[in-house]
C-alpha cells in the first residue's frame, strides 16, 4: 500500500518481488494489472521486460478481466473493519495482518489445501509440508 500515486511504488513493488523469488521467476511469471497510468508507464515496462517477466493487462473498460486476480475475499472479510479505519496507517494495518493470516494461514483448495506460503514452498522445493501427502504414502 502506498499513499502516493507515483511510479515507483509499482516499480519498488517488482524490484521486492525479483529480490524475493528471482530464483523461481522465469519467463512465465506474469505480473497481471489494469491499464492504470504505472503499469502503462515506460519505467514500468522497461523493469518488467529487462527482467523477463511477462506483462499482462486488463482489456480498457473489462472489469471482468481482474476478477480472478482481485478475489473478494479480503474486502468480504474485513467488511467490519474498513467503515472504522479513520487513518492510512490504521488501514495499512488491518489489511498487512489480514494478508499475513492469507498467505499464511488460510489454506486454499487450489493449492493442494494447503496457504500459499505453505505451497510456494513446496514448489520450489519439493519438499512437501507436514500434511500435505496421506499417511500411507510416508
Amino acid at each position: 500500500m502506498s499513499k502516493s500515486l507515483e511510479v515507483d511504488f509499482a516499480l519498488e513493488t517488482v524490484e521486492q518481488m525479483v529480490k524475493r523469488h528471482g530464483v523461481s521467476l522465469n519467463k512465465e511469471t506474469v505480473i497481471h494489472s489494469d491499464q492504470g497510468a504505472h503499469y502503462t508507464s515506460l519505467k514500468f515496462i522497461y523493469l518488467v521486460e529487462s527482467q523477463e517477466l511477462r506483462r499482462s493487462m486488463s482489456r480498457r473498460g473489462n472489469c471482468w478481466d481482474n476478477a480472478p486476480q482481485e478475489s473478494r475475499h479480503m474486502k468480504d472479510e474485513l467488511a467490519g473493519e474498513i467503515p472504522n479505519w479513520t487513518s492510512f496507517a490504521e488501514a495499512k494495518t488491518s489489511i498487512d495482518r489480514w494478508m499475513e493470516y492469507y498467505n499464511r494461514d488460510r489454506c486454499q483448495w487450489d493449492l493442494a489445501k494447503r496457504s500459499p506460503n505453505e505451497y510456494y514452498r513446496y514448489i520450489t522445493t519439493g519438499e512437501y509440508p507436514d500434511g500435505m501427502l496421506p499417511p500411507w504414502v510416508k
